[in-house]
């Protein structure tokens, strides 16, 4: 693993990646967009500048965001990372993390005195205040996600007598609920498009009058992500994703690169866990990112490449992302009160290659439908 300890990790840049031609015709595919979304970006950078404000420690509950690189470097700097609140010593300050809790969490917390930064990422926000709506209006509540995910945990925690998880297609046929013309789906933000929307599917063939959330619970970071590898995958001998194994849209997009054509797919958590041999006979290595990834790995994996003799770097974008989610409020005012600028500094932003890169040929892609 190769350390980084004067990188911040919520401003890693996407730019100026390398690319020299190979004579052999072996090269990378690189997804665009890839790694951090807005709201992992966010979450992070809550973290660091609470060391910064605060000073050491500053807890976390659970993980801010599921990559081990991000929480070991956070670890250094001063982040004590606990499973539960009560871990919390009473009154100290806690940071919740970008999956969010429920708010039984919320109240455990304010019992014991402790000083909350919430960084729930908006979109899983979003996500909590329909199943609050809906169960007000007294709707089954179907959440598509996986049994034990922080975020699912999360949202049950929201209305927990009207919320039932339907972790995939194969669990459709036990769903049941009071009155079939009273039931609304939702989901984990971080799932497969394409699987979520075959248990919709299946989910209306049993309950016909089923109602759509009023928008697309899955994040758009998981949706251009995943639509990325889909444009690559069928061009693409092997496809490398960088993401933790407990990282659900990470998985997902090993799974979205094996669905999409692509001859294999591996998971890393780091260039060293690359091996050689999976790219025998191999021409065209495609390379993403989990959304919780930060971009300095990525080059990481495209140095390890590299002296495997793939030079050779084309950007394969389908999505431009411009999206900033502010600081929590409470992190934003003290960052004020300290003559602070509670303003971001960076943003996550993936553009077109022509700004983005020097000397990386983009290969346009159409995304499939």
């Amino acid at each position: 693993m190769t350390e980084h300890p004067a990188i911040s990790l919520a401003g890693a840049s996407a730019s100026d990646v390398p690319s020299t031609p190979s004579p052999d015709g072996r090269k990378i595919l690189l997804a665009t967009p890839r790694g951090y979304c807005a709201g992992v970006d966010r979450a992070v950078d809550a973290v660091e500048k609470a060391l910064e404000l605060y000073g050491a420690p500053v807890y976390v509950r659970k993980e801010i965001v599921h990559n081990k690189f991000v929480v070991e470097t956070l670890s250094k700097r001063g982040a004590i990372f606990v499973s539960e609140t009560s871990e919390v010593p009473q009154g100290a300050r806690v940071v919740f993390s970008a999956h969010g809790v429920s708010p039984a969490v919320h109240t455990e917390a304010a019992s014991r005195g402790l000083l909350t930064i919430d960084a729930t990422c908006p979109l899983v926000t979003k996500v909590h205040k329909q199943a609050v709506r809906y169960a007000g209006e007294d709707y089954d509540i179907l959440l598509i996600g996986h049994s034990g995910h922080e975020e699912v945990e999360g949202t049950m925690g929201e209305a927990p007598e009207h919320i039932q998880v339907v972790n995939g297609p194969e669990e459709v046929d036990s769903v049941t609920v009071r009155d079939p013309a009273k039931v609304v789906w939702i989901s984990q933000t971080t799932l497969s498009v394409d699987e979520t929307l075959r248990t919709v599917d299946l989910l209306r063939e049993r309950f016909p009058q089923l109602q759509d959330p009023p928008s697309d619970d899955i994040c758009y970071a998981t949706q251009n992500r995943q639509g990325a590898v889909k444009a690559m995958a069928p061009s693409c001998d092997v496809v490398i994703v960088v993401g933790s194994a407990n990282s659900s849209n990470s998985v997902r997009l090993v799974e979205v690169a094996l669905e999409s054509g692509a001859g294999a797919a591996y998971r890393v958590d780091w260039a060293d866990e690359i091996k050689e041999e999976w790219f025998s006979g191999t021409r065209t290595i495609g390379l993403t990112s989990g959304a919780s990834v930060p971009e300095l790995l990525v080059r990481d994996v495209v140095d390890r490449l590299g002296n495997f003799g793939y030079t050779q770097v084309e950007l394969v974008t389908t999505a431009s992302e411009d999206i900033q989610f502010s600081l929590p409020k409470n992190l934003r005012a003290d960052l004020k009160a300290a003559g602070e600028h509670p303003d971001r500094p960076h943003k996550v932003r993936e553009r077109s290659a022509a700004s983005e890169s020097e000397g990386v040929p983009e290969r346009a892609y159409v995304e499939r439908s």
